[in-house]
């Protein structure tokens, strides 16, 4: 039995569902039952109500799985699989400025910790952001957290005065206007897409600021032909896949996330044999974490 009809077998054994964020590795999401965005990923398995939950992601991605489906086991295939960003927000951090700042509202990217979601008021993605923060009244005082990016992309966009919490996902904040403008000198025509983790400068020099799910619907719509794609590489392959007639360039070839791509098909195979490691939440975390995703749920 090869590596592949193991984990079929597994997984078929174990009642479990194969998610695979955008970002991860080919193989992975080759054999997963659902590929797309983390929140999407989410919200897919909670309604398909499986026993078991391998979320091929990140460590937050799979707290929120476990947000949503709390009778599930979640499984994350490799523990050491984290986000640099959601690292830079600690829960004692965010609780110490709701303390300071008590009229604030707090809304946190999805790519926050489940502690530090038991802190806040909302939740929102990269592509529900814009919705959600131009509801917010005007003049309410409002922390955006934790990349800086998104929250100066939305203030640069909806004229708003957030303030920001100082994170950041390394991948994208490398990212320059000035490599756009090779990209587009080495790629004449092509259509300029970045993830809005990128720079406020970065946005505005593209031709589009979209989440994964954007880019992936931006693309299917299009009648352009020629893309180059401003985020982590792994979306590449899902658009090369549905996209057969047109091309792809990646902004920069080093647009990697190194833990996007710490899971192998091995850790699949040995998390479902072992049925660990396990994403396992407080009871308080499960019941205050969840209500801010809930509420940008009701919103969106």
């Amino acid at each position: 039995m090869n590596l592949i009809e193991e984990i079929k077998q597994l997984k078929a054994e174990r009642n479990a569902v194969i998610l695979a964020h955008n970002y991860v590795r080919p193989e992975l999401q080759e054999i997963a039952d659902f590929t797309g965005d983390s929140l999407e990923l989410s919200i897919k398995a909670k309604n398909v109500k499986a026993e078991t939950i391998v979320f091929c992601g990140v460590r937050f991605m799979a707290e929120t799985a476990k947000l949503l489906s709390p009778d599930s086991v979640v499984l994350l295939p490799n523990p050491d699989a984290g986000c640099p960003m959601a690292d830079m927000a600690a829960a004692d951090a965010v609780a110490a400025y709701r303390a300071a700042h008590p009229e604030a509202f707090l809304v946190a990217y999805v790519n926050t910790t489940a502690d530090v979601k038991a802190h806040v008021d909302l939740c929102c993605t990269s592509g529900n952001a814009e919705k959600i923060i131009a509801e917010l009244p005007e003049n309410q005082e409002i922390l955006f957290l934790p990349d800086r990016n998104l929250g100066g992309n939305m203030n640069r966009k909806l004229d708003r005065k957030m303030d920001l919490w100082p994170g950041c996902c390394p991948t994208h904040d490398h990212v320059t206007p000035e490599m756009i403008a090779e990209a587009r000198a080495a790629h004449p025509g092509a259509k300029v897409l970045v993830h809005p983790e990128c720079a406020p400068e970065v946005v505005a020099a593209a031709d589009e600021a979209l989440s994964t799910g954007g880019i992936l619907k931006f693309v299917r719509e299009s009648f352009d032909k020629a893309f180059i794609i401003g985020t982590e590489s792994g979306i590449l392959h899902r658009l090369r896949k549905e996209n057969p007639g047109k091309e792809f360039y990646p902004l920069q070839p080093e647009m990697i996330c190194p833990d996007m791509k710490k899971i192998t098909l091995e850790n699949v195979r040995d998390c479902l044999k072992n049925m660990a490691p396990r994403i396992e939440l407080p009871e308080e975390i499960l019941r205050e974490a969840v209500k801010p995703i809930e509420a940008m749920i009701a919103r969106s």
